[in-house]
């Protein structure tokens, strides 16, 4: 089997109701769909994430100038070697950022193919399942104009709470009391047995952080996201323990060399890499390893289109619990609700929650299809 062509699709679609969050407005909601073609008639697709205000054009770029030339006419199943060399070609100008995402929507697609070639399921390609079922939480609690806070989050809240979700992350970082305000409203409005997260992407400084973390620790946060810059580790390291709520982040953090200092350095309760960021299926099974050596928690960061979405539940299928036991505690799906048609029709509505649980696909690959004609309608380049 050869690879025969390579397609970054970038694809968008201007938001009804734009939103923003700590770092800006979001007008569109977009993403890099990568598609592999072989002689064999066997497509793969991945996707390279785009962050809140990434254009997708970047990692396209990447793809069609850097690394197609290196692909065409290889073997998919070369998946480790085609990872390092695309890693080693852009070393002099990428070694993370959207040089890595492009590398993870190749990577993805390979697997995809794989899969489809052995008729297997990614999981059963990586070590096999560890469950058949995986706790969601809901993704959103993005700001819009002209609402009411914090009356508007907690009817989101209560609709979350209504279509089954025992979890949810709301978005934080618009100012040190109304983060701590939304946090307890939110919390005496759902009660004591719904987990609460809350994301600041990077809004904070260590100071600032230090007092969210004391002020909200009483209203019992299960996890909080990303308080402190991407590059600030040593931050992290002294946010850590303050209280008894867990410390997440490493969304913004590339590959295995990335995260070395953050296990090495015990940084984080909570690790958080995107399957579709920091480096694809073969790259995050190298963290995966790195953190269970180091008994750190991982809960993959996703905020993708559906393709991700159903790759990132077949990499924590593959995922042990940290350490394992009994009565371990499982890994979550980071799951989307805001409304846009990357995220169901894209992938033809292949992935739904039940009785508060999603199930992991055993179709082959990453486990859903792939609607071309989402595709073909919302392609930019």
């Amino acid at each position: 089997m050869k690879i025969i062509d390579v397609i970054p699709h970038a694809i968008s679609v201007p938001l009804e109701q734009p939103f923003y969050f700590s770092q800006g407005w979001v007008h569109n909601r977009s993403s890099l769909i990568v598609e592999i073609v072989t002689d064999e008639g066997i497509s793969g697709f991945g996707e390279a994430l785009c962050h809140g205000l990434q254009p997708p054009h970047i990692a396209a770029a990447f793809i069609e100038h850097a690394f197609k030339p290196l692909l065409l006419n290889r073997d998919p199943f070369d998946v480790e070697v085609l990872w390092e060399e695309m890693y080693n070609l852009t070393r002099p100008y990428g070694q993370g950022g959207s040089a890595v995402n492009a590398i993870s929507g190749v990577d993805i697609a390979l697997w995809d193919i794989m899969g489809k070639a052995l008729n297997q399921p990614i999981h059963k390609l990586i070590g096999g399942a560890f469950r058949k079922e995986v706790t969601p939480y809901a993704t959103g609690f993005y700001r819009v104009d002209g609402a009411t806070y914090p009356a508007d989050s907690i009817d989101e809240a209560h609709r979350h709470v209504e279509s089954g979700f025992g979890a949810f992350k709301l978005k934080i970082g618009f100012g040190i009391e109304e983060d701590i305000a939304l946090i307890r409203a939110i919390r005496e409005a759902v009660g004591e047995e719904v987990k609460i997260m809350a994301d600041a992407n990077g809004a904070y400084s260590v100071g600032a952080a230090r007092r969210i973390i004391k002020e909200t620790e009483e209203y019992n946060p299960y996890f909080l996201e990303e308080l402190l810059a991407p590059e600030d580790l040593e931050g992290y390291q002294q946010i850590k323990n303050l209280s008894k709520t867990y410390i997440a982040a490493g969304e913004q953090v590339f590959g295995k060399t990335g995260y070395r200092p953050w296990l090495e350095g015990n940084a984080l309760d909570i690790i958080q890499p995107d399957l579709c960021s920091s480096g694809g299926i073969t790259e995050c099974k190298k963290i995966a390893a790195m953190a269970q050596a180091n008994n750190t928690r991982m809960i993959p960061h996703v905020w993708g289109s559906g393709i991700g979405i159903a790759a990132s539940l077949q990499f924590i299928a593959s995922l042990p619990a940290a350490p394992l036991s009994l009565n371990p505690i499982e890994p979550m799906l980071e799951y989307d609700q805001s409304s846009h048609p990357f995220r169901k029709d894209l992938i033809c509505d292949g992935i739904n929650m039940v009785d508060g649980k999603v199930q992991i696909s055993t179709k082959p690959g990453i486990g859903v299809d792939v609607n071309r004609e989402i595709i073909e309608r919302y392609k930019i380049n």
